[in-house]
């Protein structure tokens, strides 16, 4: 019993360290990091400046509010996507902005602030950013110079924010490809 109890020891102990020395060894810092890949890597609105100095990208901005229902779909849904979220930290830097936020921002030298309007107010930035149309979600989608290059208003599953991701971050837009045809001709890898 002692021999056979010794054995499963040393064998477990044999394992452990040739597991280890083949690169699996530290499972936390490889779960973390496969956990972090899998997620959206958001920056905030007022580091983006800084981000856009350092490494020029696209930009996608999430402008929501913490009552809309949809806007809570799409972030448990289509944002937890893994292969939405490793397309978008390729491509994009992701922005969460909170429409109805009461910290003000500067931007460029531009001062942003919340403008209250009787039971809901809206901030500056938002109503710049979504052209007046306040429909929660809306994704605004910037090119590297920060230019507007589209408002998509309303919930999009994981399927569909794939296609309008691509059609941008893989350049169809600059090629001057016309939605419609992207939209019949592209096919998702993500399921419907």
């Amino acid at each position: 019993m002692k021999t056979t109890l010794s054995m499963m020891v040393l064998i477990l102990c044999l394992l452990g360290s040739s597991f280890a020395f083949a690169g699996g060894g530290d499972n936390k810092k490889v779960t973390k990091k496969t956990k972090a890949d899998k997620k959206i890597q958001w920056v905030e609105m007022s580091e983006l400046e800084e981000a856009m100095k350092k490494e020029p990208r696209m930009v996608i901005v999430d402008v929501y509010t913490q009552w809309c229902g949809w806007c809570k779909k799409m972030d448990k849904t289509t944002f937890q996507h893994k292969d939405i979220a490793k397309y978008v930290n390729e491509k994009f830097y992701a922005v969460k902005f909170d429409a109805e936020s009461k910290k003000p921002l500067t931007i460029d030298g531009q001062k942003y602030k919340y403008i209250n309007q009787g039971r809901r107010g809206a901030h500056e930035l938002a109503v710049l950013l979504l052209e007046g149309r306040m429909s929660y979600p809306s994704m605004v989608i910037l090119d590297k110079d920060m230019s507007k290059l589209t408002i998509v208003p309303g919930y999009m599953a994981p399927a569909k924010m794939d296609k309008v991701l691509r059609y941008f971050g893989d350049g169809f837009h600059a090629k001057g490809i016309h939605w419609a045809i992207f939209d019949k001709k592209f096919k998702s890898k993500i399921a419907q």
